[in-house]
């Protein structure tokens, strides 16, 4: 007989963070929070490895708020407590954003800054002079701060928290991170949380750990078939932009939707590309500001948006080769405004995604299961598509194998899509192709970064006051470098294949419906109109004839 779950009102959690968590709508601790939390409690340090989306970060922030409360009923000194280090600006704002939901019954007495924005030093002096209990940040950026004495935890420190541990090193962060831990007491309570384990998380927790509870969860690195459906179609550079104008145009995928391509120049050719068609979505890469790319995550969690172009990781070793050899050392000289500390496909809680679309084919297969891992989390259901090229062929076989080897339900299944039947459509993907030229993508990206520098944090305090004009901050306009025709936003009828008729382009079918009761209704009124206005309308033969017999 299997053991009854754990709930969180058994753990001896504190009544105000009992009541945050119920505030949150949390009937139940995930497998990670279950296992995890009664361990910290107990002061042990962990080496947790579970998968995207299971619920990592309140694993370690309950424990570490539970800890700040009950120091805090003994008179103490005001100091910083924790430090929670992260790989990317845009998890450690997600974090920050976790921790007040869970303080938010205690926030007197529990504060948090998050300091891994790209803010000057000199601007994070005052908040850190006050000695928040708990302190986010890159290791980059602590590490300034240590160097600088605007941070002091020599003394202070109980608890640490690396998290997404496994990508710390590959993000370049490893002689930062060494440096960083010569400025930490020598004991103190830590945790390691990976989405998987590496020679890098071995290392780390070598560095870091004492004795530690190791948790490898018995569950796959992604949901099964009945959460989330994987599909891959083989098809070649031209068919991808074909299959993804029918599959938006004609609302044959629905919900909110990420697409992730390999490289910033990729990102805007297939936002240029959908443009031409009156399709809109955000582009999301490490050129925007962080404050710009934060923005553009929470507006699409909210509902903004429905569709995201996406790079994710691996952008920051790009070469941007397929922008041409003869640019080449301009390119690689401009990579250097690239942010690497940037990352959406690992940690970022991006919410009620319905779909991922590979566009381009991940590099590795850690990179498709963090992309994926971006729908189906928690207890909602998802689906991916992944586009296979030929010379793809390769690393489709190493992901399928990295999936099958834990569970056989994860296989990728072909997806049933009659390629020649959206033919009658290839000669508008083509026409659009050749307004999307090289002069025109390099001219959007300039024009995005200029945008988005104008919609910076100096903005926010005016739109706060003004919410009207927030649709100025809509990270999904038109760019518009290259020529748009009008008329290709219309889908004809008869470019429609026969089988999809019934599901196809839903709104458009109810424009026409709707136009047509119109036209309907106007009909009908003008011919009681002109009923009115002619009496002979009315005079009929057999009144003709009993006038004259009269």
């Amino acid at each position: 007989m299997a053991a009854e779950k754990l709930g969180f009102h058994e753990m001896g959690l504190e009544e105000r963070l009992l009541e945050a968590i119920a505030d949150l709508n949390w009937a139940e601790p995930t497998l990670i929070q279950e296992k995890a939390i009664p361990l910290a409690l107990e002061g042990k340090d962990l080496l947790a490895r579970a998968r995207t989306g299971s619920g990592k970060t309140a694993a370690y922030a309950i424990p570490i708020i539970e800890r700040l409360l009950n120091t805090k009923k003994s008179v103490c000194e005001q100091a910083v407590r924790a430090l929670v280090l992260v790989p990317t600006k845009e998890l450690g704002q997600q974090v920050q954003h976790m921790i007040r939901q869970l303080t938010s019954c205690c926030v007197r007495d529990v504060r948090v800054a998050d300091v891994s924005g790209q803010a000057d030093v000199s601007a994070q002096r005052p908040i850190l002079m006050e000695k928040p209990d708990i302190v986010i940040g890159t290791p980059s950026r602590i590490l300034l701060h240590l160097e600088q004495h605007t941070l002091d935890l020599c003394t202070s420190l109980e608890m640490l928290v690396i998290d997404e541990a496994d990508l710390l090193f590959s993000f370049g962060f490893e002689n930062d991170l060494k440096n960083l831990l010569g400025h930490l007491p020598k004991i103190y309570q830590a945790f390691l949380m990976s989405a998987t384990f590496n020679e890098d998380v071995q290392a780390l927790k070598e560095l870091v750990l004492h004795n530690p509870v190791i948790l490898k969860l018995q569950e796959s690195q992604l949901p099964d078939s009945s959460q989330l459906t994987q599909y891959q179609i083989k098809c070649e550079e031209d068919e991808k932009f074909l299959l993804i104008y029918t599959l938006l145009k004609l609302s044959l995928v629905r919900g909110k939707t990420i697409i992730f391509v390999n490289s910033i120049y990729r990102c805007y050719r297939l936002k240029l590309f959908l443009e031409q068609f009156s399709i809109l979505a955000c582009v999301l890469n490490s050129e925007l500001p962080v404050y710009s790319r934060c923005h553009i995550i929470g507006q699409f969690n909210q509902g903004f948006y429905d569709y995201i172009i996406a790079t994710d990781e691996h952008v920051l070793t790009d070469v941007t080769s397929a922008e041409g050899g003869k640019n080449k050392k301009k390119h690689t000289k401009g990579a250097k405004v690239k942010d690497r500390e940037y990352g959406v496909s690992r940690g970022v809680d991006f919410q009620n995604v319905s779909n991922v679309i590979n566009f381009d084919f991940p590099l590795t297969v850690d990179s498709y299961i963090h992309r994926v891992g971006r729908t189906a989390r928690a207890d909602n259901r998802g689906t991916a598509l992944t586009f296979v090229s030929h010379t793809e062929l390769t690393l489709l076989q190493l992901v399928e194998e990295g999936l099958t080897g834990e569970n056989l339900d994860c296989a990728l299944k072909p997806y049933q899509f009659r390629i020649e039947e959206i033919e009658g459509f290839r000669y508008r993907c083509k026409d659009a192709m050749r307004s999307v030229t090289k002069q025109s993508i390099k001219e959007a990206r300039l024009k995005e970064i200029k945008q988005e520098l104008l919609n910076s944090e100096k903005l926010k305090t005016y739109f706060e006051d003004n919410p009207r004009d927030l649709d100025l901050l809509r990270h999904d306009k038109p760019l518009h470098p290259a020529i748009v025709k009008p008329h290709m936003k219309n889908v004809p009828d008869y470019l429609i294949p026969q089988t999809l008729r019934g599901i196809a382009n839903p709104l458009i079918s109810k424009r026409k419906r709707w136009r047509r009761k119109i036209q309907e209704r106007n009909a009908q009124k003008k011919m009681k109109r002109n009923k009115r206005q002619n009496p002979l309308k009315h005079f009929t033969y057999k009144g003709k004839k009993s006038k004259s017999a009269s």
